[in-house]
């Protein structure tokens, strides 16, 4: 007889946005299916067809359809009208992976800051009054101007029309699709479209159904737990009656075979196939350990299973083999390797560089970090790829050519900062710091940057690495403060390079005696001349004048007769002076360069703002930029050899350019999108280009005419091949009249040889030619020698007027500009010039061309070429392929990863023929954490997407142990799935089958980083699953509870992070909400928030008295805005960076010195979990603050029995604070009863791991770190001390007494380890080896229980030190094996340790018996020597405990009998 094993199921639910506020919000799921999610993924794509697809929808809430899934449809139906196939296949992902609920939520927390006013199913709200009818609307529009604007987020959808400053917002909170909805949008679009008002929609549901959705994009893993110490509670479980007891599914394959339709087939073998499958699953759930000669090629021994199966088949197989690795093992033993693979395998790791074991993801070369990716990026990927692969395909490059344009190396990222080219010769440099004698003492090696020097000291280095150029105008009254101050900095030997460009009158008339600047123009060159340049600027003429004044001719003479009595001063500053060379050169410098107004500074080239040259800012702004630069060439000290000329290779960089002009350079940047779009208008000539520049502009005006001559003018001087188009964008309708001069360009352009047709034009655009047309001449009397007349004549006469109307409607729905606005447009670029007196000149020409050439355009010609088109058909193609592609995010560059050989190493998908497909290629050992995650990912995405996929076997030789100790379920499905009665299915869930009976397991979730879960429902210990003792499935029910908000903060002043300084989040209605203090290392902080938009402020008290928000990024509000607003509307992190600075009254207040802290949050909220809040009073009372951790039931019974060993020995209140990360569901449901019937105070923190800091992955490791590396963030200032008890821990004493011990100026007291047990000594690993030696004379401490004085803790940045030394240590996978205590212990001679008297802390396996009876806690650690379990050691060693355990299991009882009366009472009145 074949003994039964029975089929396990877990099953892991992950639920969305269920708040712990009333408001509860959570979504229906017809909401889900909703217009809002469609219409977010379309807004993404084009605004435009946002706004389309919301008229085309208007009525769907009046249809009536049969199904769910009939609604769906349409809704896909409907969608699919404004995308292609490939965008509805991502869409149907998105809508799967719920990705554009976070956007929905935010807008209804929006609408909920308004509020929304009673009983309005939709609302509008101008400039802060609510209305809902459009009766009501229109009377506040009337009055709109008086009330101030509202702010406008970058994820409102505005409707396309005049987006003027002084037009009143009307701001419509409805649900697209309803009546009430259509109503306003009717009006609301109407009075856009007119210019009338600015119309603005946000997504909202008045009533939102209260039921939870169903999330997916996430891991799940049930690692097996080593038993060595028996941790599992022995109180039986009650099945819960909610849960549901599946049938094993006999359609799931088992080892090949189905065994559903097998039964189907063979009705009269059934009891022989169900002994069989029992049979096969029995051999399949094979745990017994493996020998270490079956380890070592299991790697191997996988990918050569994978890659002998069908391909169809085989990254399921990879999937299989990975999720279920401990289950699977022993049939891997019995795989004969095949060692042309193996050789293989190893010739490519080698060739290529890839450590074996190792992971990448590649998706058309783009590298995919699987640690730092989710489904949610990775469909952010996919949707950017889509667009360049699509825009190729319909250009006509198709195929394997579509790899050569994506892989071209584009230089295109865009520069923050453009620089000019310092090497003029109109600047009168004040120094050089490699050639003056001053600096002569200075070390000129480039090593010298590496040399260590205390944070925020300038390195004196002889060489010209920072170079500041001021262009002045002497009269100037701001003048005179530059020059004092770059003064400043040169007697105090900063290794700053000045230099000077005086912009002075250029009139050869004006001299000395009548101009001020121009008199210091020649005095300055007569001292540099005669003294030298230094003296020059260091003379006392700036200084005989006072801030404020402004300089005079009367001032120059004064100062040159007294200063250089015997100077002929009429020969200096008179007409005839010898001192006036170069006098045009700074001016002509000046207005070639394209700067702004004067006084304008560059540093290294690169511009300074108007803010940074405001003299009391400059000084700051230079400090921060040469520490800035410093880092440049400190990264860059190995590229330069010791003979280059530094300044040299700063010009050569990338971001140089000739000229400066705003509009060119700026990182907003619009293109067309040619993909679509029709082929270009006018160009000529019609030969192979490169650029392409378009002209817009209405040729009948002087302005328009300027624009296409200055073009025409760039293109006969350039060097490169270029050509030019002209669009004609006239101010009113066009006629015969008002259209001549362009009909003859356009008549010149298709009947005239190229050259013939550009000489004309250039005729034609003279104004003396244009006012002899005015005056009446003809057109043939202006045509040249060599064109022909009468084809000319013939087209100008016979010219309809239809082209003009098709090229004005192109300039107004494509260009989007106004009647008679200019533009260029650069290879599908658009620049639109606002001003009518805006110049484009030629250098503006010669720019562009340069940027545009330097990008992309040169190497897409390139290849081009390759392609033998005709020359038209080429360069419309760069044209389009370069807008195309410097259109698309920049990223890290593309790579190409290529395989030495790829026979029987690299498994290879085809793609499907002649259809736009991914370029994939993964490498991975099959056998590793990433193989888990890498595999599912791969099978979906081939479900979504058309892919030809490759994936290099990455395997590793000889392996020790288990490669894999988990099983793991990656939550993600291709679309929105149905049951078979077409409604719709909750949403997926991890599905745990055929688990092996006997390992003891532990569940851990795998989320995006920006998730904060938590365990809300299931009656099992998740930390200790043993399902020999488990009858049924076990259901565990997640949440997603909050999304992350990071950041990183800075003090302008110092650069540092402002240690203890706090932030507060909240809602205009509710400032605070949530808190947070900022740490050290980074200056990195983190809030918990859902999505909505959010206000970030200093918190009240020392934080908001002494510093002041200065500058942010990443946030959602304008730099300069009061209010620092940050909108969280997606699952993807959100990271952002706040600098602050000191108030000028409080330079020399300390954030965590002694000082008085305002009421603030933590003092004031209820406990998240509902406990009792904390009094105003509270601060003044005595109370002991208690920290513990727990996880498993186990633990959570150990922990409530500590508790009350603390509550029956103390008369001083009591808080606790949990860490809330792995409590279980019914620990978090029955806390707040103890609380009120024991009367303690408690609450639950919370703190996810940083992202920067070294991950563990082993749970208990984790809560190992969190007990020791977070205690500087996870308490607010106001508690002084923390005492961390274990939660296995009995105490006897009154704890109050270790709260008030002396520390002795230690952060923290720990208990050292007993010596006193003797037959223990072997095991004293402390006294031997590394611990010795380190340790010296001082005591290894246990982590069981400790003090911290927080205060102190904070002061010395004792957190910031441990988190610093366990980064460096952590790397080590063996280091750090007990993680809370071998960390201070390690961190004992950098932060010391209090050594607590030995009678705080007994522990059976290391004291003798005698010392038990003066302890004041007794710890149940682990006995090393016998591995008693925990439970049977309790109820041996203290007598007490026992007591202890009944009262508490009394009291969990009538706990439960309370709520259930009260769960039958309900049920009674409904």
């Amino acid at each position: 007889m074949i003994p039964l094993i029975l089929v396990k199921y877990i099953y892991i639910f992950f639920l969305l946005f269920v708040h712990i506020t009333v408001s509860c919000l959570s979504y229906v799921y017809l909401l889900f299916l909703n217009q809002f999610f469609h219409s977010e993924f379309i807004r993404e794509d084009d605004e435009e067809k946002f706004w389309k697809f919301v008229d085309t929808i208007q009525m769907f809430t009046s249809l009536t359809l049969e199904s769910v899934r009939s609604y769906y449809n349409l809704i896909i139906k409907k969608a699919g009208q404004f995308l292609t196939d490939l965008q509805v296949n991502l869409l149907k992902l998105s809508l799967s992976l719920r990705a554009y609920s976070p956007a929905v939520h935010a807008f209804q927390q929006i609408a909920r800051d308004e509020p929304p006013p009673d009983g309005c199913v939709a609302f509008v709200v101008v400039h802060g009054q609510n209305a809902c009818s459009t009766k009501d609307m229109k009377k506040l529009l009337k009055t709109a101007a008086g009330r101030p604007r509202p702010y406008l987020y970058k994820s409102d959808h505005q409707y396309p029309g005049v987006n003027g400053t002084d037009l009143p917002v009307a701001v419509l909170y409805a649900e697209i699709g309803t009546k009430d909805f259509n109503t306003f949008h009717k009006v609301l679009s109407e009075r856009a479209q007119e210019g009338k008002l600015i119309y603005v929609l946000r997504h909202f549901v008045s009533e939102p159904k209260n039921e939870k959705m169903l999330l997916s994009g996430y891991g799940v893993e049930l690692a097996i737990k080593s038993t060595e110490y028996k941790a599992v509670d022995d109180t039986q479980v009650k099945e819960s009656k909610s849960v549901t007891t599946d049938n094993v599914d006999e359609n799931e394959e088992v080892q090949g075979f189905l065994f559903g339709k097998l039964k189907k087939s063979h009705p009269e073998l059934q009891e022989e196939l169900g002994e069989l499958r029992k049979h096969l699953l029995e051999s399949t759930n094979d745990m017994t350990p493996l020998k270490v000669w079956e380890l070592q090629d299991l790697s191997f021994q996988a990918a050569s299973r994978i890659m002998t199966v069908p391909k169809f088949d085989s990254l399921k197989l990879m999937q299989e083999l990975s999720q279920n690795f401990p289950s699977r093992a022993r049939s891997l033993t019995r795989v004969a390797v095949n060692q042309d693979m193996k050789k293989e395998i190893e010739d490519n790791q080698k060739s290529m560089g890839i450590h074996p074991g190792d992971a990448s993801l590649f998706i058309n070369g783009i590298h995919v970090d699987l640690d730092l990716h989710n489904p949610f990026s990775i469909l952010d990927i996919l949707r950017t790829e889509a667009k360049i692969l699509e825009g190729l395909h319909n250009l006509g490059i198709k195929g394997s050519s579509i790899s050569k344009f994506l892989h071209l190396p584009s230089s295109a990222t865009l520069e923050d900062s453009y620089a000019l080219d310092i090497r003029h010769t109109s600047i009168m440099w004040v120094n050089d710091i490699e050639k003056d004698s001053m600096y002569r003492h200075w070390p000129s090696s480039l090593q010298e940057l590496l040399r260590a020097t205390f944070p925020g000291v300038i390195r004196q280095i002889r060489r010209n690495f920072y170079n500041l150029v001021l262009f002045l105008d002497p009269v100037q009254e701001e003048s005179i403060e530059l020059v004092k101050l770059a003064e400043l900095f040169y007697k105090h030997n900063i290794p700053l390079r000045i230099g000077f460009v005086l912009v002075v009158s250029a009139d050869d008339k004006v001299d000395g005696y009548l101009d001020a600047g121009v008199a210091v123009f020649r005095l300055l060159n007569y001292i540099s001349e005669e003294y030298d340049e230094a003296q020059a600027f260091t003379s006392m003429i700036f200084n005989r004048v006072e801030v404020g004044e402004s300089l005079s001719v009367d001032t120059v003479t004064a100062y040159l007769k007294k200063k250089f009595p015997k100077a002929n001063a009429a020969r200096i500053l008179g007409m005839d002076s010898s001192y006036d060379d170069n006098r045009k050169a700074g001016g002509g410098f000046y207005r070639k360069s394209g700067l702004g107004a004067l006084p304008v500074g560059l540093f290294n080239g690169v511009p300074l703002s108007s803010e940074e040259m405001d003299p009391e800012e400059l000084e700051t702004a230079l400090l921060q930029k040469i520490m800035e630069t410093t880092n440049f060439f400190q990264r860059a000290v190995f590229m330069i050899t010791e003979s280059v000329d530094v300044v040299d290779f700063l010009m050569e960089q990338a971001n140089v350019v000739p000229r400066i002009n705003p509009l060119i350079l700026s990182s907003e940047r619009r293109y067309l999108d040619f993909t679509s779009s029709p082929g270009s208008p006018l160009m000529t000539p019609p030969d192979p280009n490169q650029w392409t520049v378009w002209i817009v502009a209405n040729i009948e005006q002087p302005s328009g005419r300027q624009l296409l001559r200055n073009a025409l003018k760039h293109m006969k001087s350039s060097s490169s091949s270029c050509r030019v188009g002209a669009i004609n964008n006239p101010s009113g309708k066009p006629t015969e009249d008002n259209s001549g001069l362009y009909r003859a360009i356009w008549a010149s352009l298709l009947t005239q040889s190229s050259k013939n047709t550009f000489d004309f034009t250039l005729k034609l655009l003279k104004e003396e030619n244009v006012e002899l047309l005015k005056q009446g001449t003809k057109i043939k009397h202006l045509l040249q020698q060599g064109m022909d007349h009468d084809a000319f004549e013939k087209k100008f006469n016979t010219m309809e007027l239809d082209f003009l109307h098709s090229q004005q409607k192109y300039c107004k729905e494509v260009l989007k500009l106004k009647a008679g606005q200019r533009a260029v447009v650069s290879n599908g670029r658009i620049l639109s010039l606002l001003d009518e007196e805006e110049e484009f000149n030629v250098e503006d020409f010669h720019l562009l061309e340069k940027i545009t050439l330097r990008t992309s355009a040169e190497k897409i010609k390139s290849k081009i070429k390759q392609m033998n088109l005709n020359a038209q058909k080429a360069s419309d193609l760069i044209m389009k392929v370069d807008a195309l592609l410097t259109s698309s995010p920049k990223g890290e560059a593309r790579k190409v990863v290529k395989f030495l050989k790829d026979k029987h190493s690299v498994l290879q998908l085809a793609q499907r023929e002649d259809e736009v497909f991914y370029d994939v290629v993964a490498i991975v050992d099959p056998l590793t954490r990433d193989a888990q995650k890498l595999a599912p990912l791969l099978v979906v995405l081939g479900q979504v997407v058309n892919m030809k996929v490759q994936v290099f076997m990455n395997c590793r030789a000889k392996l020790s142990e288990m490669p894999l100790k988990s099983f793991y379920r990656y939550v993600l499905e291709p679309d929105v799935s149905f049951f078979g009665n077409n409604s719709l299915s909750p949403g997926p869930v991890a599905r745990f089958t055929e688990i092996p009976q006997s390992p003891l397991l532990t569940l851990n979730m795998i989320t995006p980083e920006s998730w904060m879960v938590e365990a809300v429902r299931s009656p099992y210990d998740l930390d200790n699953i043993h399902l020999q003792e488990v009858s049924g499935v076990v259901n565990a029910e997640y949440e997603l509870e909050y999304l992350l908000l990071e950041g990183h903060c800075f003090d302008l002043s110092t650069g540092q992070p402002p240690r203890g300084l706090q932030f507060t989040l909240g809602m205009r209605q509710e400032p605070l909400m949530h808190d947070t203090i900022v740490m050290a290392n980074l200056g990195y902080f983190q809030l918990k928030a859902n999505p909505g938009a959010w206000m970030l402020r200093l918190r009240e008290g020392r934080s908001e008295d002494i510093y002041q928000i200065q500058a942010h990024d990443g946030t959602d509000s304008p730099l300069d805005a009061g209010d620092v607003i940050v909108v969280l509307n997606s699952f993807h992190s959100k990271i952002i960076k706040v600098r602050v600075q000191k108030r000028p009254d409080k330079l020399n207040e300390d954030l965590l010195s002694e000082g008085t802290e305002s009421k603030g949050l933590w003092d004031s909220i209820t406990s998240f979990a509902g406990g009792p809040s904390v009094d105003e009073d509270d601060k003044k009372k005595d109370v002991l603050n208690i920290f513990s951790v727990a996880s498993g039931h186990l633990y959570e019974r150990f922990l409530r029995i500590m508790m009350l060993s603390v509550l029956q020995h103390t008369k001083t209140p009591v808080k606790f604070w949990f860490l809330k990360n792995y409590l279980s569901p019914s620990f978090k449901d029955t806390i707040s009863h103890m609380a009120k019937a024991y009367g303690f105070q408690y609450e639950l923190v919370q703190y996810k791991w940083p992202r920067w800091l070294h991950q563990q992955t082993e749970k208990q490791r984790i809560i190992w770190g969190y007990k020791i590396l977070f205690l500087d963030v996870l308490f607010p200032l106001a508690v002084d001390k923390i005492i961390f008890v274990d939660a296995d821990q009995i105490v006897r004493a009154d704890i109050k007494e270790l709260r008030d011990l002396d520390l002795e100026g230690a952060p923290y007291g720990y208990t050292p380890f007993c010596d006193s047990r003797k037959e223990m000594e072997g095991y004293r690993f402390w006294k031997t080896g590394y611990w010795a030696s380190h340790l010296g004379q001082r005591k290894y401490h246990i982590s069981a229980l400790y003090v911290v004085d927080l205060k102190k803790f904070r002061k010395i940045a004792a957190g910031d030190r441990l988190r610093g030394q366990y980064q460096a240590l952590s790397q080590d996978p063996n280091s750090l094996s007990n993680l809370d205590q071998d960390l201070p212990n390690n961190m004992i001679h950098q932060v010391a340790i209090k050594s607590l008297p030995q009678e705080w802390l007994w522990c059976e396996t290391w004291c003798d018996d005698s010392s038990k009876a003066t302890a004041k806690t007794i710890d149940l650690c682990n006995n090393p020597k016998t591995k008693e379990p925990k439970l049977s050691a309790a109820v041996r060693i203290v007598p007490e405990w026992s007591k202890y355990d009944n009262e508490i299991k009394q009291f969990l009882k009538q706990v439960k009998e309370q709520k259930e009366k009260i769960t039958e009472g309900q049920q009674l009145t409904a």
